[in-house]
């Protein structure tokens, strides 16, 4: 909420943190009323009740604007929540606070790990409105062409093109303003409200607009997951994002998330609820498998891409969890305490790069930032997202993570699904939302604003089409004919999902020539359950709660049922009738005598183990949703030894939603090949005997690091709390998370991220680093650019993160790479950032990759483009960014420690 003008806003925000401390006490005690004053009396929300209208509630009076507080964690080192409570301040106050606070004050509280802290929410007091502005952005083709989602950039001029979505979105703004100025109140209400859990076809459901007979707006329908059609029939089952990751192939992402797309067009859904977007800052974080990977620069590039593919296909993307959703221990308890340079170079990048892809939704987390629940955290909804990445869609509520009807103040714009607990008949919004605009408390303007929001992303799809299906399945009661017409939506996406199954695979160990297999394979050993089909079929546990056959993708909400699934047992033994190998199998893990019997005498024996995580509403052999620890499951590492000690060449094969500790058995001699198959989806026997054949090459990568022990990631779960207490999870690592810890305190990994080898080998030269012409730059960008080279940080304004000039090309790596080895492969060359010691930043940083494909002998010209966005640091001071000081190295090479190639960036 902006009351007051931007200047004199942010001329306060570095030195509010003095005043909040100061009076932390009394915000605390006010917190505490205006939670207490907050809760509704039990409001229906059935169709009819969403809409209309109630009489005026009595309220508390609160004494702070969240204008004033949306400043409060701007400054140097502080991690208070913009929407934390905050005495009103008096003029006098005020000038004492400029006088004598500095940048480098600090909040009264200190988290720890583990510990409980206060918890912050908006008090209730009438507030202004004033909305953000749409895009003016003027297109500058070829590097900045105005585009819509039906037509974005072909995915070969990634990242060389940065799409302009800004006149599609100023002219679905247009349709949707005009289309608001006709409903009443109570119609906006409808807009913004879910029906409430179970209250339609889909997971989520808004209601349509009547008016007698009369459709006036036809509603939405709001549907997992991020690798399909959650609880749909006749879908498919994609590989995970973390193997869509694991691909580094920009091609094979964006077709995945066309393909997604489509599915739930067709299927009827408007809203698809992903990608997810989270990073793996703990190894065992339960839903790590949904997202990609470790890496900011690494998931950003990999949700850009999705977004782009899924709404190509017509289908509204929702970029989640917004933000700090990294465990599911207490999530909807902890506070994810991070500071805000860590925040805007990590956590938000991957939002940042949806929204530059168009995104039209975004979905806020159920855990605290800094104190403020997510759905209600004024700093990250309004001034981070809104103001500062220039979002032009609408952020929804992840479900019953919202907690005021003050959340309309704070940023939120859609409450799903809509009731304030399962099933409760009580709503946050609905009659309540009414209620408070008219007795005054909530600006109308701001409802207007919310239903604009989610109009103009419905208008942005083309969903307003008469030809847009209408929902055609049940996801509570599939069985019933009356609501579920079974409609086939797969076409032949089973293609994709083999094909990035197999170029997902990270082979990570290959000695002796063990793979890949074949003519001397003769006879071929399978052990493991992971291997074969679960007892009773595919989908023997709800959401994928469970697994006794083969791994394909973990469980939640993040899931699809499988139509099929092909066990690599299946699948090898069909492939290596061509050769007419022998095949046997024990799918029981822990008859190890048997397994020992069988491998003798065989001159192959496969191991598959597995790893298996998810949401924490379903708790699977005590992993309540995060991972206990980061051993194999079912006695895999006991299977593996045993079938090593009696054959001597051992491939072992692992389906995980992530890292393992290997340490048991990946030097022992016998113990030949390893593969990290990940979570492939519905082909995954046949993309693991791709590779396991060599009718694929792998080209896969690490998207994370694997530790040679937990305690060298340097972060895990925090445990602790009751579920009553707020449980403080503070991220003191900043910005070295994952392979930047490693580096940063010279720790061994065992497989480091972006390592992965091939059947072949490649040789890089002739490096070559050069400044790119901004070519029809605009006079302001020319100066823009001139202050960025200066060291100067980018100035506070509306979108003021992702100005073209910023994110075009500035820079560019041309080096060659020469397939030296016997057969065609592909390879992924990564380009790391070295920024000064000065900078604060970890020694290599991830900016850039690509993928090439090389016949043997052959040499191709590879170049990587980096922007000034890539090259610079969040000042938390300046609240901008900005270029660092010194010398900025460049690092190619094939891993994160796999420095081939070295030079500088000549600014």
């Amino acid at each position: 909420m902006r009351s007051i003008s931007a200047a004199a806003f942010w001329r306060c925000a570095l030195l509010l943190p003095f005043v909040v401390a100061q009076h932390s006490s009394a915000a605390g005690s006010e917190s505490a009323a205006a939670s207490s004053a907050a809760i509704p009396s039990s409001v229906a929300i059935s169709s009819s009740d969403a809409i209309s209208s109630s009489a005026a509630i009595s309220l508390s009076a609160g004494s702070s604007s969240a204008s004033v507080a949306s400043a409060t964690s701007v400054a140097s080192g502080v991690s208070l929540s913009a929407s934390s409570a905050v005495p009103s301040l008096s003029a006098s106050t005020l000038s004492s606070a400029l006088s004598s606070a500095s940048p480098a004050a600090t909040t009264a509280f200190t988290p720890t790990p583990g510990g409980t802290e206060p918890q912050h929410t908006p008090t209730i007091t009438p507030a202004s409105f004033s909305p953000f502005p749409v895009p003016s952005d003027v297109p500058e083709p070829p590097v900045y062409p105005a585009v819509n989602p039906s037509n974005p950039p072909d995915v070969s001029q990634s990242p060389q093109v940065v799409p302009d979505f800004g006149p599609a979105w100023k002219t679905a703004h247009s349709k949707a303003k005009a289309k608001v100025a006709t409903l009443s109140l109570e119609q906006k209400v409808n807009i913004t409200t879910g029906v409430g859990w179970m209250g339609g076809r889909c997971v989520g459901n808004i209601a349509p607009l009547l008016e007698g007979d009369k459709t006036v707006w036809p509603g939405l329908c709001l549907e997992d997951s991020p690798l399909g059609v959650r609880d749909a029939d006749f879908a498919t089952g994609f590989p995970a994002g973390i193997n869509a990751a694991a691909s580094w192939n920009r091609r094979l992402i964006r077709q995945r998330g066309l393909f997604m797309g489509l599915e739930h067009k067709h299927k009827g859904v408007n809203v698809a609820l992903g990608p997810m977007m989270n990073m793996g800052r703990v190894a065992a974080g339960g839903r790590n498998w949904e997202g990609f990977g470790a890496d900011p620069f690494l998931a950003g590039e990999a949700a850009f891409e999705t977004v782009l593919g899924m709404q190509a296909g017509g289908v509204q993307a929702c970029a989640k969890h917004l933000i700090g959703n990294e465990q599911e221990h207490f999530r909807t308890s902890s506070s994810s305490d991070i500071d805000d340079r860590t925040l805007h170079e990590v956590y938000s990048q991957p939002f940042l790069k949806s929204i530059i892809a168009g995104v039209a939704s975004i979905m806020c987390s159920y855990n605290l930032i800094n104190g403020t629940y997510a759905c209600e955290n004024d700093k990250v909804l309004n001034d981070v997202i809104k103001r500062e990445f220039g979002f032009q869609g609408y952020i929804m509520s992840d479900w019953s993570a919202q907690h005021s009807t003050m959340s309309a103040v704070t940023g939120l714009d859609m409450t799903m699904p809509g009731d304030i607990t399962f099933n409760s008949g009580t709503s946050w919004w609905g009659a309540n939302l009414t209620a408070f605009v008219q007795n005054g408390t909530i600006p109308e303007s701001r409802v207007t604003d919310m239903a604009e929001r989610i109009l103009a992303s419905w208008y942005l799809l083309g969903q307003d089409s008469p030809s847009y299906p209408t929902t055609n399945f049940n996801a509570f009661f599939p069985d019933d004919d009356a609501t579920n017409e079974h409609i086939d939506v797969q076409d032949d996406h089973y293609t994709l999902v083999r094909q990035l199954g197999a170029a997902s695979a990270v082979l990570l160990k290959n000695e002796r020539g063990a793979l890949p297999l074949g003519k001397k394979d003769r006879s071929i050993f399978i052990a493991g359950s992971d291997s074969g089909p679960g007892k009773s079929g595919p989908n023997e546990f709800s959401d994928q709660g469970g697994s006794d056959g083969q791994l394909a993708m973990g469980w939640g909400s993040g899931t699809a049922n499988f139509t099929y699934l092909v066990p690599p047992v299946f699948a090898i033994q069909q492939r290596a009738r061509q050769f007419s190998s022998s095949v046997s199998w024990s799918f029981d893990d822990f008859n190890i005598k048997l397994a020992q019997v069988m491998a003798r005498k065989r001159t192959t024996a496969l191991v598959f183990i597995d790893a298996d995580s998810g949401e924490d509403y379903i708790t699977v052999d005590g992993n309540e949703g995060d991972r206990k620890n980061l051993t194999a499951w079912h006695g895999g590492d006991n299977l593996v030894l045993a079938v090593a000690e009696n054959n001597n060449n051992t491939i072992v094969v692992i389906n995980s939603v992530g890292p393992l500790i290997l340490e048991p058995w990946i030097e022992h001699p016998n113990v030949t090949a390893v593969v990290w198959a990940g979570l492939p989806g519905t082909e995954s026997g046949n993309s693991i005997t791709d590779v396991l054949y060599g009718d694929w090459n792998p080209s896969g990568r690490l998207p994370f690091t694997i530790a040679q022990q937990p305690s060298d990631y340097g972060t895990s779960v925090t445990l602790g709390g009751d579920g009553h207490d707020i449980l403080s999870i503070p991220y003191t690592e900043g910005l070295n998370i994952d392979y930047r810890h490693f580096d940063s305190f010279n720790i061994t990994p065992r497989f480091e991220f972006g390592f992965g080898l091939s059947y072949t080998t490649f040789q890089y030269s002739n490096l070559v680093v050069s400044k790119i012409p901004a070519q029809g730059a605009s006079p302001a960008e020319q100066a823009a650019i001139s202050a960025w080279e200066k060291g100067k940080a980018t100035a506070i304004a509306e979108g003021s993160s992702r100005q073209l000039w910023l994110h075009r090309p500035a820079y560019q790596a041309t080096f060659k790479i020469k397939n030296t080895g016997p057969v065609f492969g592909g390879e992924i060359p990564q380009l790391y950032i070295n920024f000064p010691s000065s900078s604060g930043e970890p020694p290599s940083v991830l900016k850039g990759f690509t993928d090439v494909e090389i016949s043997p002998g052959q040499t191709t010209t590879v170049t990587i483009t980096v922007s000034r966005y890539d090259l610079s640091i969040w000042d938390v001071v300046q609240q901008g960014w900005r270029k660092p000081d010194g010398t900025i190295g460049v690092t190619i090479g094939a891993s994160s420690r796999d420095h081939r190639l070295k030079g500088t960036i000549k600014i």
